[in-house]
């Protein structure tokens, strides 16, 4: 099994992937600049958080059109799993393989801090260690991180169960209060419609060690190697 790890100018969350993959894991994983076109020899994929390109014209807008996007696409295609964390998640709507923008916070800053979110959908190859309702806790640092889709768009996440996390407070529901950056229904992290792409600003490898405060990171990672050894 091997995970690749793209790394695009301004990538900045790469190596603390890496280091939950490799070290806390024991998984084989790499980091693989974005000039490096041939994904074959990989089974899955992390995009990771950071300030691709500085962020110009819009956030993940520059890192969505480099052609390693076309060997991202061509593992979706074929069923690997792929996510997308923070500016990954900004890359993944930009480039058109999961629904929906992220535009800049209600809140007009930058955020660091930890957040609530709520599992609603364990039915997926990256959620499948939680149960469904669990009160997990994992921090954001975004600018950009208020998810926005219009209501039609909307209406079909939650129609075919799409939305995997959202953001909440210590009991699990979801409100005004409990939501950092004003995304449309507390939404935090979405999966595409094969379910083998997910989006969440949220960044769960700075939550995979107790040391760090939560562990709770960890499970989406390991659900991921679950899902790659079923499909060998």
């Amino acid at each position: 099994m091997r995970i690749a790890i793209i790394q695009f100018g301004g990538t900045n969350c790469d190596r603390d992937v890496l280091h939950v993959l490799k070290n806390v894991m024991n998984v084989d994983a790499e980091l693989v600049w974005f000039k490096d076109k041939n994904l074959d020899c990989f089974d899955g994929a992390v995009i990771p958080g950071g300030f691709s390109y500085g962020d110009y014209l819009r956030a993940g807008a520059i890192a969505a059109r480099t052609p390693i996007m076309d060997s991202v696409r061509k593992m979706v295609s074929e069923g690997k799993p792929v996510i997308g964390i923070c500016n990954g998640f900004q890359v993944l709507t930009e480039s058109g393989l999961l629904d929906g923008a992220l535009a800049t916070n209600s809140y007009p800053k930058f955020l660091c801090k930890w957040t609530h979110l709520r599992v609603d959908n364990t039915d997926t190859p990256f959620t499948s260690r939680f149960e469904k309702g669990d009160v997990i806790q994992i921090p954001i640092a975004h600018k950009e991180g208020n998810f926005y889709a219009d209501q039609s768009a909307i209406s079909d996440l939650n129609k075919n169960n799409q939305v995997v996390f959202r953001y909440v407070d210590e009991d699990g529901t979801a409100d005004d209060e409990s939501n950092p950056n004003g995304s449309k229904e507390n939404i935090a992290g979405i999966i595409n419609s094969s379910r083998n792409v997910i989006g969440l600003m949220p960044h769960p490898e700075r939550a995979s060690e107790k040391v760090l405060g939560s562990d709770d990171g960890l499970k989406i990672f390991q659900s991921m190697v679950d899902y790659i050894q079923t499909l060998q």
